[in-house]
């Protein structure tokens, strides 16, 4: 694990909300990664009620809005930054946007890509340079399926870790007021770069999950690390 420091040249303090998607149309057995599918209109309202929550969150701390949202490049991910976007250009009277950002995506699972976990596993199975995947390795950080173009959970958190630490990091060089930026993307890779910024640990992730769009606020402390200020994760059943 490293930990992530972040320099400003200013007194303002600058805040990371971090958003999983809105509820998609996501088919059975499944993993969530690269899937193209759009939010449900259980999602589209998840996001709108997003925006309201971003509002009473930043005037209760007193914090600014930064006007650009990131984005993963999943489908899902974009359309509820552009609904959120949307609610605070309307709420706020003032203009908000959102980019897309490759470094946001969820885990890739390569050549697997929107196949099911059975479908998967028999690949696995009827390729001879391939061992079959122990139980539970979906879930599991550090297990990088032998496919081209695969990642573990481990490496999508670092790499979603490294965008956030850099884009809070040009944040907090150029404003002047206290300051929150919102990012919106997956829980897989967010829980998995909270490790790498020292805000869960690696025990914690797989009983963790995250609600669709409801915003965690993250701050510095006086250190430089990331702390969750505000929010809640979702804590997974045990059955």
């Amino acid at each position: 694990m490293h930990e992530t420091h972040l320099a400003s040249n200013s007194d303002a303090r600058v805040f990371a909300a971090i958003l999983r998607h809105g509820d998609y149309e996501q088919p059975a057995e499944t993993p969530s990664a690269h899937l193209p599918h759009p939010l449900t209109k259980d999602g589209e309202q998840q996001a709108r009620a997003a925006a309201k929550e971003l509002i009473k969150l930043a005037a209760s701390r007193r914090l600014q809005i930064d006007p650009t949202i990131h984005t993963s490049r999943m489908l899902r991910a974009w359309q509820t930054g552009v609904l959120i976007a949307e609610g605070l250009t309307r709420a706020l009277r003032r203009s908000f946007g959102v980019t897309e950002h490759e470094e946001l995506n969820e885990r890739s699972l390569g050549a697997a890509a929107n196949l099911t976990v059975p479908q998967i596993e028999a690949a696995l199975a009827r390729d001879p340079r391939a061992q079959a995947p122990a139980p539970g390795w979906k879930s599991t950080p550090r297990y990088r399926l032998p496919l081209t173009g695969a990642e573990t959970l481990w490496e999508a958190g670092e790499r979603v870790a490294g965008f956030l630490d850099a884009r809070l990091t040009t944040l907090a060089r150029r404003v002047s007021d206290d300051t929150m930026k919102v990012f919106v993307g997956h829980g897989g890779a967010f829980r998995h770069a909270a490790v790498h910024l020292g805000i869960l640990e690696l025990e914690q992730v797989r009983g963790l999950s995250m609600f669709h769009c409801a915003p965690l606020l993250l701050a510095r402390d006086s250190n430089g690390r990331l702390d969750r200020i505000a929010g809640e994760w979702k804590i997974r059943s045990r059955s």
